[in-house]
């Protein structure tokens, strides 16, 4: 087995780590685990390729159609990017709007988490609520943000668009915007390599089948590369319900947390959730089962009252 600091030096030679992943493994997918590594070994690389003055450009283009698709929809009060990676699509998008829109965005890898609220604060967005946070679990209250949307953070998970579809459209208080790979709408050459990473597909024809009404799907114009070209698929929600007065939440119940000495807690799953460097670590499998948290907490501060 390949370990850590192998693959770190792999990444660096230029390995498609992903690939050798899934080979080592032994599986056709990518896993949650492949997806982390693989994408926390990037780390820095989107950030860097900024400094390009041509993909400058073509960030600030594509940042601005999502922009625009979402004013189009609502006058958002809030937007969440899921699957944020270095908030290098998410500044361009807050600078378009250039409104009091509350901004949050979650990925699932920490390293990627701790880059984009650095970059967003060189950027003079310091307010952006970021969490590290799981597709399949994500942890946001139902209903609680305007509009949602992807760039192409659903594109590895190839065979689990439907449980991500879902989770996506609880969160969603009025719209679900997904910029993902545009599977039905590319070229043979496009479709082999989109099968070789084993990207995701038909995610209209997977919302349509779960009841969801979706406004459009087409190619949308500010596609990056033409092997990889991006589809525009916009969902309405039904029926939105009550909007929560909180956001965050439990990513195991969906309830939600409360700031208990520093830290998260979740009452009706007696779990504690860390704040590593600042960053909420709001993944299931970084709970800390902790019944007493609370009150032990509590008898503390009582004490040193």
């Amino acid at each position: 087995m390949t370990t850590s600091l192998q693959l770190k030096k792999l990444y660096e030679q230029g390995r498609n780590i992903s690939a050798l992943l899934r080979e080592e493994r032994g599986v056709a997918c990518n896993t949650r685990e492949i997806i982390e590594i693989a994408y926390d070994l990037q780390t820095g690389s989107y950030i860097s390729a900024m400094e390009n003055a041509d993909m400058a450009k073509h960030r600030e283009a594509y940042s601005n159609g999502i922009a625009d698709i979402i004013r189009s929809l609502c006058d958002p009060v809030s937007i969440l990017e899921a699957g944020v990676g270095e908030a290098t699509t998410l500044s361009g998008v807050l600078h378009r709007l250039a409104g009091e829109t509350c901004s949050y965005g979650f990925d699932l890898s920490w390293s990627r988490v701790a880059y984009a609220r650095d970059w967003l604060r060189s950027r003079g967005v310091v307010d952006s609520v970021l969490c590290s946070g799981d597709l399949f679990d994500i942890p946001f209250l139902d209903n609680s943000v305007d509009v949602v949307y992807t760039s192409h953070s659903i594109e590895p998970n190839g065979g689990n668009e439907e449980p991500i579809l879902r989770e996506l459209y609880r969160v969603a208080g009025k719209y679900l915007v997904l910029l993902e790979p545009g599977y039905e709408l590319a070229g043979e050459a496009a479709r082999r390599r989109m099968d070789s990473h084993g990207y995701c597909k038909n995610l209209a024809g997977v919302a349509l089948s779960l009841g969801y009404k979706v406004l459009e799907h087409r190619l949308f114009q500010f596609s990056h590369n033409p092997l990889n070209p991006t589809a525009l698929t916009i969902i309405q929600k039904a029926g939105n319900g009550h909007v929560p007065s909180g956001v965050l939440a439990c990513p195991k119940l969906k309830t939600p947390l409360k700031e208990v000495g520093g830290m998260l807690y979740s009452p009706e799953a007696l779990v504690v959730y860390p704040r590593i460097g600042g960053i909420p670590c709001l993944r299931i499998e970084n709970g800390i089962f902790a019944s007493k948290y609370e009150e032990v907490f509590q008898n503390s501060v009582g004490q040193h009252a």
